[in-house]
């Protein structure tokens, strides 16, 4: 099962979602608060079940709805995806994919993951 690790960063508190097998599956922006982080982890939690996928690496994609996990070509060429709210405000991010059907695969674990992932504080 997955967890949600909240840490503190030099600039503030931010978290990681680790599927079963420890590997980061995303992660957010940095908060100034450990409530803050962890209502970003409740939004993810909530927002990425309901979430559409938009592919913005096709030529004229349709814009989906919010939430929305936003998939994507980074400037180095790899696969990304962004979880964005229900208010257009992005809520975790992916790292960098060497093929689609692994960034796909990405999306996947984190609606499998997410709603049920405990929380753990990193020291």
């Amino acid at each position: 099962m997955g967890k949600f690790v909240i840490k503190e960063t030099a600039t503030g508190i931010k978290f990681d979602l680790k599927a079963g097998n420890g590997e980061v599956i995303a992660t957010s922006e940095v908060y100034s608060s450990k409530a803050a982080c962890e209502k970003g982890v409740e939004s993810v939690r909530k927002n990425s079940v309901a979430a559409n996928i938009e592919d913005q690496t096709v030529e004229g994609f349709e814009t989906a709805k919010h939430p929305k996990f936003e998939v994507y070509l980074d400037k180095a060429g790899e696969y990304r995806f962004r979880l964005k709210a229900t208010n257009g405000e992005p809520i975790a991010a992916s790292e960098g994919y060497s093929s689609k059907a692994g960034c796909l695969n990405g999306i996947e674990s984190v609606k499998k993951n997410a709603p049920e992932a405990e929380i753990e504080y990193a020291e």
